[in-house]
């Protein structure tokens, strides 16, 4: 069944999630800070749409999450990659650098 708009800007967010996770541990904010700033400001998962997707990819079992303190002594939920996490991203990887690659071609020059 082919993907709608709605299914590839969710399969987007879950990407950028599992990447980010994949250097370290971090809680909501870190990742979104992450994104932010490894994108140069030109990407941002932030509120509800990050933090449905964390609740997503929890659910899939490709995240785990414990509680912990952040930097300033708040409570804070700590997100990691699991190894089906880690399956999964560098399978969306690959499709994702084919895809990047195919447009990049039909907006080429000719």
């Amino acid at each position: 069944m082919p993907r709608t708009p709605s299914d590839l800007l969710q399969g987007t967010v879950d990407i950028l999630i599992l990447r980010t996770l994949a250097w370290q541990q971090m809680h909501g904010y870190g990742i979104s800070h992450w994104v932010r700033e490894r994108s140069q400001g030109v990407l941002s998962v932030e509120g509800a749409a990050l933090y449905q997707a964390l609740h997503r990819l929890e659910r899939k079992q490709l995240v785990a999450a414990t509680w912990g303190l952040s930097e300033n002594n708040r409570k804070a939920k700590y997100y990691e990659l699991t190894a089906a996490g880690r399956k999964q991203l560098r399978a969306e990887s690959s499709t994702w650098y084919e895809y990047a690659a195919a447009v990049g071609r039909v907006l080429g020059p000719a």
